[in-house]
């Protein structure tokens, strides 16, 4: 039997949903949440769909839970869910977990202002600014992001041929810069965002499989990440993440940001402690830096980090009953 309730604080990091969910947590097996995040996608993917999918969620529902740490240094573990999966790592979750957790009191860091997270991809240091009883801003230290590929080259129908490269930061993205079939994703509507995308990401995927190297788990490009002029005074670069089947990142994306970090320092754009803000569609910042240089298996890569900030606007429970013949949620595309 498939059912439970399942207690949730609602939230948003400058624009895209955070559902912490507070109650209802499955026991996963595994050490690490590599680990955990495997046995919850094996055994309880269910949840996901229950609580991410209509009609208790739609297509940019995004959403977390809280496990203990899993790392002797750490505060507590992430697991991030949403409408695409079970993700290694999510920057605008990590930022509205944190916030949501700490306004609600229901994580408290060993260190005031500071927090150790682990999650699927890895570590986490986070600092954070309180105003008040509120959580003013989030600054998360990710996990390395590097360069993947370059200079690729895919067919999209309607479009022609695009270049684009592959970076992770977290998860794999097609990054495409403006180019001779692409004007720039500020000439773009949404609808032309959702067009594309799914065309160029299937075409991406069949070039090469995209696994990281010292971990098989994270593979898969599951990201595509379109660039253009920012409109937003004060933005450096604009971007469309694309994700899931429908879905367009309301915010500026946190890994998609590492990701683009890790590809304009790779190209020579972008240096160590270079300030960069990055502008999402619909005009949200969030500022990321190139804190170090470090290595993955051999291939040089960068330490980077993201600051934004996240707002909690309510609480719910949610109740899924295998009753309902929508128990495991629907999605109309």
């Amino acid at each position: 039997m498939k059912q439970g309730t399942f207690f949730c604080i609602d939230a948003h990091t400058c624009g895209n949903p955070v559902r912490l969910v507070t109650s209802g947590h499955p026991e996963l097996r595994g050490k690490t949440m590599s680990e955990k995040r495997l046995d919850f996608m094996s055994r309880f993917d269910w949840i996901r769909q229950a609580l991410m999918f209509e009609p208790r969620g739609h297509a940019m529902m995004s959403g977390a839970f809280l496990y203990p740490a899993c790392s002797e240094n750490a505060d507590f573990s992430i697991l991030f869910i949403e409408t695409s999966g079970c993700l290694p790592m999510c920057g605008h979750g990590t930022i509205g977990t944190v916030t949501a957790a700490l306004e609600s009191g229901l994580v408290k860091p060993k260190l005031a202002g500071q927090l150790i997270i682990d999650v699927p991809a890895g570590q986490l240091s986070v600092t954070y600014q309180m105003h008040g009883d509120r959580v003013s801003s989030v600054k998360l230290v990710n996990v390395p992001a590097f360069l993947y590929a370059k200079d690729l080259v895919a067919f999209v129908p309607g479009l022609g041929d695009i270049s684009f490269d592959v970076a992770y930061g977290g998860n794999f993205y097609a990054i495409v810069e403006p180019q001779k079939n692409f004007p720039g994703v500020d000439q773009w509507s949404a609808a032309q965002v959702l067009q594309y995308s799914p065309l160029l990401r299937d075409a991406g995927r069949a070039l090469q499989p995209f696994v990281h190297p010292l971990d098989p788990s994270l593979q898969g490009l599951s990201h595509v990440l379109w660039t253009g002029q920012p409109k937003t005074a004060g933005s450096h670069a604009a971007n469309a993440v694309f994700y899931g089947e429908k879905a367009i990142d309301r915010s500026p994306c946190g890994t998609g940001t590492s990701a683009r970090m890790a590809q304009r320092f790779a190209r020579g754009l972008l240096g160590v402690g270079d300030s960069f803000v990055h502008e999402s569609f619909i005009g949200s910042q969030f500022t990321g830096c190139i804190e170090s240089i470090t290595e993955v298996a051999g291939i040089t890569a960068i330490v980077p980090s993201i600051e934004g900030w996240a707002h909690v606007f309510g609480a719910n429970q949610i109740c899924v009953d295998d009753r309902d013949p929508y128990a495991y949620g629907f999605e109309v595309i």
